[in-house]
């Protein structure tokens, strides 16, 4: 079951514009990018950069105008999970040897703890995963970038949230062995 939340996303209310859903979730999207790059840890940008960077992007869109508070949300996670790895790829190119910076995700509980993950390992693990179940890759999406809930993602995903969680469920383990993998364990 999901926690409780200071700005429920399931209330429907009036669709809104960009800027009066990004003032309003303000706080929440703050707290999403802040979990996303891992307090910060070693990264040389912070949550606001990456809020005020998706709203730079959604605004640009006329598509994304009067979307519900948890489609803005789902939305949101895309879009942070895409900037934090354009940013890991700029600063990869910019290393010698192409060294790629390491970025804590912390959601223990998504992928079992352990080192920090390497965020274009996990896109590189999320697009595989994509080929294989599209629609468990958009709920680790939706989990893990976007802090949704079973229900919140059912609801954008238009099916049960007891099918979201067991797929989170799988998708967790599949994207764990698949990472392990990939650090050499």
């Amino acid at each position: 079951m999901s926690e409780p939340r200071d700005d429920p996303l399931d209330e429907p209310g009036p669709a809104r514009n960009m800027d009066e859903l990004v003032a309003e979730m303000y706080t929440t999207l703050r707290e999403l990018a802040d979990r996303a790059i891992g307090r910060g840890r070693g990264l040389t940008f912070d949550a606001t950069d990456l809020v005020h960077e998706c709203y730079i992007k959604l605004s640009r869109a006329s598509e994304y105008q009067g979307l519900q508070r948890v489609e803005f949300v789902a939305l949101a996670a895309t879009v942070i999970r895409n900037e934090l790895v354009d940013r890991a790829r700029r600063r990869g190119a910019q290393k010698r040897g192409g060294d790629r910076e390491r970025v804590t995700l912390d959601d223990e509980a998504a992928l079992g703890g352990g080192p920090p993950i390497d965020m274009l390992d996990l896109d590189e693990a999320l697009q595989k995963l994509h080929g294989l179940d599209e629609r468990q890759a958009r709920i680790v999406e939706l989990r893990f970038f976007g802090g949704l809930s079973n229900e919140e993602a059912a609801e954008i995903l238009g099916v049960k949230p007891r099918l979201v969680a067991d797929e989170w469920t799988f998708a967790k383990a599949w994207l764990k062995r698949e990472l392990s993998r990939g650090l050499g364990e």
